[in-house]
């Protein structure tokens, strides 16, 4: 599988590429850059204008085989001198970068979403042309990418309060195919930003799947909660880490039965059963075989709650498995947090709560 590199790296690249134009007074169609990960990155240089006052250049952005948004995009980096014999490096965001507006992010709010890695990387590679050709002032560089308003948008930084640009971003200055980092990552972020706001409650959900339902329900806009993807077992142990009290699960029953089996990666590769949790909790109510065949064959959970709902038994199979659903989310939790959870179907409405889970969603909306 092929890696690609981020944007942090790209930034860094075209910001020591710039220096070096602009203090060698050469072009440079190439430049090398080592990455946190040990890994070099050779770059392209593109569109480069050299003037007596800056040097601006760009890097594209190499995509991996699974290319994001940002895939191809260019990132610029302008670079000029400031004479203070201070033998620094000033990074600022130019056009197309975003601007943090709520606390919590890697960046203080005000600043532009350059993030502490990329500005290390750009600081270094620099520093390492500067003292190359025995430069003492400080060197200014402005990243911009001028795609970046537009991009933005389809990414999370308008849920993170990240306005008018994409974020420079990377740790190890690599990107991995299918990287459950980044989405665990980004999990973190939200949850984070959701705690230096003071929340002790946090409620949390799959996805978008349900919104109207939580509207027309509980008055809850989905689009407020935060998303865990299948990955509620790692968003349960960082709301742990982070000193949240209470937690609020909601979802549609085709991603949440799950839970009722101990499983805390919902993603169809890591684990499905979805029938057979059905099923199990059917047998504890005396389901005929009828039933329990139907539900087995079904396709989706939907048609499966049809078979409950006809044999008159589906409030006293939902008791079992919201029983079951809290003893796992609370086991992960390890007693360190109250974990609720509310799942309904678009089709049904509300199949089941945990003991306290309505009550948290009344109060979160201000009705209780």
């Amino acid at each position: 599988m092929k890696n690609g590199f981020t944007t942090g790296s790209c930034a860094a690249a075209a910001a020591k590429a710039a220096t070096y134009m602009l203090l060698g007074g050469n072009r440079k169609e190439k430049i090398v850059i080592e990455t946190p990960a040990g890994i070099s990155y050779e770059a392209g240089i593109e569109d480069i204008e050299i003037t007596e006052e800056y040097v601006s250049c760009a890097v594209r952005k190499e995509s991996c085989d699974d290319p994001d948004v940002t895939a191809g995009i260019l990132i610029y980096a302008r670079a000029c001198i400031v004479s203070d014999k201070n033998n620094s490096v000033i990074i600022k965001g130019g056009e197309g970068v975003g601007k943090v507006t709520r606390p919590g992010l890697d960046q203080n709010v005000g600043e532009s979403a350059i993030n502490s890695v990329p500005r290390k990387m750009i600081t270094e590679n620099v520093l390492e042309i500067m003292e190359m050709f025995d430069c003492t002032d400080t060197v200014k560089i402005v990243i911009s990418v001028p795609e970046g308003r537009e991009i933005a948008l389809k990414t999370f930084n308008p849920r993170l309060g990240i306005v008018d640009g994409i974020s420079i971003i990377g740790t190890s200055g690599i990107i991995e195919p299918m990287s459950t980092k980044a989405l665990i990552d980004t999990i973190r972020v939200e949850l984070n930003q959701q705690r230096c706001e003071g929340k002790d409650l946090i409620i949390v959900s799959p996805g978008n799947y349900g919104i109207d339902f939580m509207r027309e329900k509980y008055s809850y806009d989905l689009d407020r909660a935060v998303k865990c993807s299948n990955y509620i077992g790692d968003t349960i142990d960082i709301a742990v880490s982070l000193g949240f009290k209470k937690m609020l699960l909601v979802g549609h029953v085709g991603k949440l039965i799950k839970v009722s089996g101990g499983i805390m990666n919902t993603h169809s590769k890591e684990a499905d059963c979805r029938m057979e949790l059905l099923a199990e909790a059917a047998i504890r109510c005396d389901a005929d075989q009828e039933t329990l065949l139907g539900i087995l064959d079904s396709v989706s959970t939907e048609e499966a709650y049809e078979y409950l709902l006809n044999a008159g038994i589906e409030k006293a199979c939902f008791e079992h498995i919201m029983e079951r659903v809290s003893f796992y989310l609370n086991k992960r939790a390890e007693g360190k947090m109250q974990v609720e959870c509310i799942i309904y179907s678009n089709r049904w409405g509300l199949l089941g709560a945990t003991k306290d889970a309505e009550s948290l969603i009344l109060k979160e909306v201000g009705r209780i």
